[in-house]
């Protein structure tokens, strides 16, 4: 069975090598898809030997994700690995990832900071606004979780191809869900350790951005279907 984690990096250049020796401590196939950086982000991980892709511009994390799947199916990966190039994911969490999938449990397994939360080091603030997201996630995708929004996930090559993502940014993490609930995929939430720092938060969605991505989600819900 082939497995590969998916790195999107956008101006990464201060955390790409470590992140990308962080996950060859359990993995060795990677794919990065440098989504237009204007830094040194594209050659720091090309010297680490890993596949890197290349968009021209900043397209969005939606499309980095259509970018890497569609290089993943046309080179026989079984299950693919969503992992942020930022630092706040840890490579020794994958195991237990994949391990639902290994089974025959789940289609779709969903990384939850929220299920052992005495380990979570988020702002009081970020916790807030991440607790709203799965209200809101429950109402407009008909899925409960404990952790809506993380973007450590890992799909089998079955959800691989069937799952349509048409967003560009960042609301292609709500329509992950609506297509769960579309396909009636079998999915799985395990616990995962995110670590906050500034520069993290930093390069994280800010609390207007998110406001943003609701509306967005509530006039496409109910006024473009």
């Amino acid at each position: 069975m082939k497995i590969a984690v998916f790195i999107a990096a956008y101006n990464e250049e201060k955390m790409i090598e470590h992140v990308i020796d962080d996950v060859h401590t359990v993995m060795s196939n990677i794919i990065v898809v440098d989504d237009g950086s204007t830094d040194t982000t594209y050659q720091r991980a090309e010297q680490k030997g890993v596949v890197v892709l290349q968009h021209c511009i900043n397209r969005g994390k939606g499309v980095a994700i259509r970018t890497a799947t569609q290089y993943a199916l046309e080179h026989g990966v079984d299950i693919l690995i969503h992992f942020d190039a930022d630092g706040q994911h840890h490579a020794n969490d994958i195991p237990k990832l994949i391990e639902p999938i290994l089974k025959g449990e789940a289609d779709v397994v969903l990384g939850s900071r929220f299920m052992h939360p005495q380990d979570s080091n988020a702002p009081f603030w970020r916790t807030f606004m991440l607790k709203g997201a799965i209200l809101f996630s429950w109402i407009f995708s008909g899925i409960m979780l404990s952790d809506a929004h993380n973007g450590l996930r890992a799909f089998n090559r079955h959800a691989l191809k069937s799952i349509i993502i048409r967003e560009d940014g960042f609301t292609y993490a709500s329509e992950i869900l609506d297509e769960i609930r579309r396909l009636t995929l079998r999915y799985a939430e395990v616990p995962v350790t995110i670590t906050y720092s500034d520069y993290s938060l930093h390069k994280g969605q800010s609390s207007w951005n998110a406001i943003r991505i609701a509306y967005r989600l509530f006039w496409r819900t109910f006024f473009l279907k």
